[in-house]
């Protein structure tokens, strides 16, 4: 009767632990639950919060890309520690766990090493708006029109219309001709026998009358600034000057200028060299004809 007594009371005893830690078991999944909710609600109210102050749809778009990574972060934190817990409830020792876990995140980490600085690269051009969709750039030996950027690479489309995937860890610089303003530079030369002063002249001419035309007044920002004789080559003395327009129109520009700086050289006479060489013979030998 004894052991029979005894063997009741260890099993309500065993009974109460077993409902204990399941309610205990329960209570952390529900407040790990309640918790990525409530954080993942609070970045969400503040992405909208900054969202709404730009207006720059590209500048909102990257304050969803952080604030969904923000997010996930949140969720897979939250959920580790509440794992743990659940499994100290179980009885199972988590020292091993941990030993286990720490030998196999150092040999993954060896392994996705570059995947990591993929993820941890792309997070900072994000966040310090390097680079943004629609962006021409030049990230190393790859440039063209950015149009996507995520947490692991950049897609590039170049002008030939290929695609560069390049990985965000490969990105060692960003040269973006996309911000503020951009400089069309001309290079032009002239013959070594042209007016300088003239020819300047008419380079000036011809800028001004583009600003003054409907079609590219909007792409040119100021007057052309003339830097001066820039080198001496071979056949042609080689004359600097640029203009600011506006972002992404400074090849438009270029092209238009240089067309019509040809038309204004010609009515002026001013002669636009090509590669010449000169012969000189000793004296008294004169130029065998050939057969």
């Amino acid at each position: 009767m004894l052991d029979l007594l005894q063997g009741l009371f260890s099993s309500h005893e065993t009974l109460g632990r077993l409902v204990s830690g399941g309610g205990r078991i329960v209570l952390i999944l529900l407040f790990a639950w309640i918790l990525i909710a409530m954080l993942q609600r609070g970045i969400r109210a503040l992405r909208i919060r900054i969202a709404s102050r730009f207006d720059d749809r590209e500048a909102v778009k990257r304050a969803e890309t952080l604030g969904r990574v923000a997010r996930y972060i949140v969720a897979v934190v939250v959920s580790l520690v509440a794992g743990m817990l659940v499994l100290g409830e179980l009885g199972v020792s988590l020292a091993p766990i941990l030993g286990a876990a720490g030998v196999a995140g150092l040999a993954v980490g060896f392994g996705a090493q570059s995947l990591v600085k993929d993820f941890f690269t792309g997070f900072f051009l994000l966040l310090e708006n390097q680079i943004r969709q629609g962006d021409v750039v030049k990230l190393g030996e790859h440039s063209g029109l950015v149009e996507e950027v995520t947490l692991r690479y950049v897609q590039l489309r170049d002008y030939e219309g290929h695609v560069h995937i390049v990985p965000n860890g490969m990105i060692t610089s960003v040269i973006n001709m996309s911000r503020g303003h951009a400089q069309a530079v001309m290079d032009v030369g002239v013959s070594y026998t042209t007016d300088l002063d003239r020819a300047m002249a008419v380079m000036h001419e011809v800028a001004r009358q583009m600003r003054e035309d409907p079609a590219h007044c909007g792409r040119i920002l100021d007057d052309l600034e003339m830097a001066g004789v820039e080198r001496w080559d071979d056949s042609a003395v080689v004359l600097r000057a640029r203009l600011r327009v506006a972002p992404l129109e400074q090849w438009t520009v270029r092209r238009e200028y240089l067309k019509r700086l040809k038309l204004a050289f010609d009515r002026a006479g001013i002669e636009i060299p090509f590669p010449q060489l000169t012969v000189h013979l000793p004296n008294g030998l004169a130029a065998q004809p050939q057969r």
